[in-house]
């Protein structure tokens, strides 16, 4: 019957060596207590003898053996009731407890293979068991049929050749979940197990599948025994969908911290192994320590779905092979149950409850597989009673037979894969008011799901797969954005009417003395920057993000030369009149030279150049584009949208932004700068070339101060949209409004007040002077300047004459002193006396548009003091 060197051999292969002394030790233990069900059995030559292994006292695991034994006891007395089944013979179970430990169960199955009788076939339930059991089972020639093993690694037929199970395998449930996240539109899961092998082949399995259907795996999260972190991952990994694969303790302790993280509820789907009993989540809470009350419970385990193999005849009055139905099974089952002291009434259903008809079908498979081996044995003059544990060909018979074995069960249709797995419909139900409910049914065969409609979310919609992020765009303010472009366009109708107010008055000596060219110049120049303000307003609400690079290029062009042309005319202002007053010290007449205009052009022309030369270098080699700025997800407004919202904000960037613009702000800072010290310098100066010099200055300090302020603060608030367009627009029309109001202001004022100006009426009123007008008063400003020389050196010298005669007359009389003093046109009379030129013979002329002035009388030959004073308003 068995060899010992062989089984020695074999066993050594199958289990540790430090497992194997366990097995001789408790053998005899067993043996004294009475070996299950083998004690006090004649072994008579009419019995056919089956062992069993059922999970039923242990800790951990699956304990199923509770409900399965009583189930395997009942089909045993149905078998051996039928007289046309194993005609003859009797069916005997030897069966003892594995409490679901691989060690223990290697231990119970060397005492059964190794005491008599000798067992036809095995029958063994949890995954980690079976899996010990049917490594081994192959090298005695045995079959093992497995009525509660679902791992996906017992299909492995190169490992386990001779394994058949009634319990279908794990892996039929992923087919089903796969079908259920396509129906509800899931496309992003995460995976939540238990670290056991027949979760982990599972797993491995259902993340095949998942990635055949294109759907995304966030995370999967494995646990020893505290589930604590790997639930509080899922919630960092923002999963929704969860798929849960534990023995039942696990899935209390894990259930208890999915309420205590919040995982439950309108926004959140889990997915439930379906053989756990009923009340799972309600029992054995204290025992196993679970921190949460009943209540907690239930609420953490409303609304999720569970997907099992189907272990019972939906058929409730449909006979089956042993002329019950499922309903009569039921019943005798929970009869034997209450014998066995379980309170069946109050819905306290031992471990194994929904698998004791796989335990029970599991028998009538075996009597069913040993009475067609009896009929093909028969007919070459042998029976099962010949088998030992070298008896191959019997065992093929048995394999055969078992294999092409189908019937109608208490739980369905019983047939076999060629890969020893059951083929069964898989059910899907949801719990809904603390109790489950049938949702509907999946047959991974012909790919057919007949669904009930009777799915009740908690939302009222089917839950989510994912946080939705909605995309908001932060906008500007379109009231602020519309006073803005108001404010901009008045802005721009003022500059056009002063444009033509400037071309209209341009013969008039207080516009003609302030360059009009270069203030039409500074105004185009405003226009542009005020334009610009409009573009700073554009976003995604006008344009769209291809377009957005188009109006990046174009703000940026604006402001460079809406600044370079406005800036740069009020540059070249004060810097002539700087470079005059510098000449003035060196050579007199040098202040009296005329401004030539196209010095003040080519220097707008050469700042002008220096921009397009920086702006097209950027736009060629690293050109502006659409960046968009992500900010913190932030919660809905309603608590029925399950969603955030993702603010976000365009900007205007290259990849080297920084350098661009560190270029562009170190050329503008450096013109500012010495625009600064030029504006400084001529602070106190006022000449006749350039009238408006002082506004100008004046300009330029208010200018340089608000670039000053406005740089650095929109750069800290760039990330406010409103705020950011808000400070940047007021800075520039505040400025262009300045600049214009500065230099105009008082031009518009002495025009309108004074329209019939004496002075310019001598120049044909409408008419610019002609070029000998000019000549000549260039020659009298010169003239003036010898004069005022020449009067300067004359009260030196009498200065020093007064003092000389007080020196050596003191003996003169007073009288005479004072005579002499009082009338110092006596002292001057004479070869000395001033006399004005004689090309001097045209009739006074008085330089109103200067205010103040010069008087210059030719009606005498002889000049006082007082005729040749010069204003310095003049100068």
């Amino acid at each position: 019957m068995f060899l010992p060197g062989l089984g020695n051999e074999i066993m050594q292969q199958v289990v540790p060596w430090t497992v194997w002394t366990l097995p001789i030790l408790l053998g005899c233990v067993i043996e004294l207590v009475g070996g299950g069900y083998t004690r006090g059995v004649l072994d008579d030559g009419n019995v056919l003898h089956i062992g069993g292994i059922f999970p039923i006292a242990g800790r951990a695991g699956w304990q199923g053996g509770q409900a399965c034994m009583p189930a395997a006891h009942l089909a045993l007395e149905d078998v051996n009731a039928r007289k046309d089944l194993l005609p003859g013979y009797v069916l005997k179970l030897h069966s003892n407890d594995s409490e679901c430990e691989p060690g223990l169960a290697a231990s119970v199955m060397y005492n059964l293979l190794y005491n008599e009788p000798t067992k036809l076939m095995l029958l063994a339930g949890c995954s980690t068991v079976c899996t010990t059991v049917a490594e081994a089972a192959k090298m005695w020639n045995l079959i093992v049929l497995c009525y509660g093993a679902s791992s996906p690694a017992l299909s492995d037929r190169n490992r386990f050749p001779t394994l058949f199970r009634t319990h279908p395998s794990a892996t039929v449930h992923n087919p089903t979940r796969i079908k259920l996240m396509k129906k509800f539109g899931w496309s992003r899961v995460a995976i939540l197990q238990q670290a056991e092998e027949v979760f982990i082949s599972t797993v491995e399995d259902l993340e095949s599948r998942c990635s055949e259907a294109g759907i995304e795996i966030v995370t999967r999260q494995s646990f020893l025994s505290d589930p604590s972190d790997a639930v509080r991952n899922l919630r960092r990994q923002d999963a929704r969908v969860i798929v849960g694969l534990f023995y039942v303790d696990g899935a209390r302790r894990v259930l208890c911290e999915v309420y205590k993280q919040k995982l439950f509820g309108k926004s959140y789907t889990w997915f439930f192994i379906g053989w756990y009993e009923d009340n799972w989540f309600e029992v054995n809470l204290e025992k196993e320590h679970i921190d949460c009350t009943v209540e907690e419970m239930r609420i953490a385990a409303e609304g999720h779905l569970t997907t099992e193999a189907l272990m019972w005849n939906q058929d409730e009055d449909e006979k089956t092979i042993s002329g019950m139905t499922s309903l009569d099974f039921r019943r005798r089952l929970n009869d034997a149950l209450r014998e066995e002291g379980y309170d069946i009434d109050k819905n306290r259903y031992p471990e194994g409850y929904q698998e004791a008809p796989l335990a029970y079908d599991a028998v009538w498979s075996v009597a069913m597989a040993f009475n067609k081996t009896m009929d093909r044995l028969s007919q070459i003059g042998k029976s099962l009673k010949d088998f030992n544990y070298n008896n191959k060909e019997i065992a093929d018979n048995i394999y055969e037979a078992i294999n092409s074995t189908q019937f109608l069960g208490v739980s369905g249709i019983v047939a076999f894969s060629s890969q020893g797995d059951r083929i069964a419909l898989t059910q899907i139900e949801q719990i809904i008011n603390g109790s489950y409910v049938v949702l509907g049914y999946y047959d991974t065969q012909a790919d057919n799901l007949t669904w009930r409609n009777k799915e009740v979310w908690i939302g009222g919609k089917v839950p989510q797969d994912r946080t939705i992020i909605k995309r908001a765009l932060r906008k500007v303010s379109f009231p602020l954005f519309i006073c803005m472009c108001v404010v901009s366009s008045l802005g721009i109708v003022i500059a056009l009417a002063l444009i033509i107010f400037n071309i209209c008055n341009k013969h008039r000596r207080v516009i003609q003395s302030s360059h009009p060219v270069c203030n039409t110049i500074m105004l185009f120049g405003i226009i542009v920057c005020l334009t610009s303000v409009f573009l700073l307003g554009l976003d995604g609400r006008f344009v769209s993000p291809e377009t957005f690079p188009s109006v990046c290029q174009s703000r940026a062009w604006l402001l460079a030369v809406g600044f370079t042309l406005s800036f740069g005319a009020m540059f070249s202002k004060v810097w002539r009149v700087h470079r005059l007053s510098t000449a003035a010290k060196t050579d007199p007449k040098g202040r009296l030279k005329k401004v030539q205009p196209w010095k003040l052009y080519s220097m707008v022309s050469g700042l002008l150049v220096i921009d397009l030369i920086i702006m097209i270098s950027w736009q060629v080699v690293d050109p502006l584009q659409r960046r968009v700025e992500l900010f913190p997800l932030e919660e809905p407004l309603e608590e029925s949208d399950d969603s955030k919202t993702r603010p976000e904000l365009e900007h205007c960037e290259s990849h080297h932004n920084n350098v661009w613009l560190s270029v562009i702000f170190a050329y503008k800072g450096l013109v500012l700068l010495f625009g600064l010290f030029l504006a400084y310098e001529t602070r106190s100066l006022k000449i006749k070339q350039i009238n408006d010099s002082q506004y100008v200055a004046l300009t330029i300090y208010n200018v340089v101060i608000m670039c000053l302020i406005t740089v650095p603060v929109t750069m800290v608030i760039s990330s406010q949209q409103d705020a950011s367009f808000a400070f940047i627009s007021v800075a520039i029309t505040f400025c262009c409004f300045l600049c214009m109001a500065l230099i105009f202001l008082p031009k518009v004022i002495a025009v309108f007040s004074r329209p019939n100006d004496k002075a310019e009426s001598k120049y044909n009123h409408d008419e610019r002077p002609s070029k000998e007008d000019e000549e000549r008063y260039q020659r009298l400003l010169s003239d003036n300047e010898d004069l005022q020389r020449l009067i300067v050196q004359k009260e030196e010298k009498i200065k020093l004459l007064r003092d000389r005669l007080q020196e050596k007359d003191k003996d003169i009389g007073c009288s005479k002193m004072t005579r002499i003093v009082s009338n110092p046109s006596v002292i001057t009379q004479g070869k000395e006396s001033l006399i004005v030129a004689d090309f001097i013979t045209d009739a006074g002329t008085s330089d109103s548009a200067f205010g103040g002035g010069m008087s210059v009388y030719t009606r005498s030959s002889r000049c006082s003091q007082s005729d040749i004073e010069f204003s310095d308003s003049y100068l």
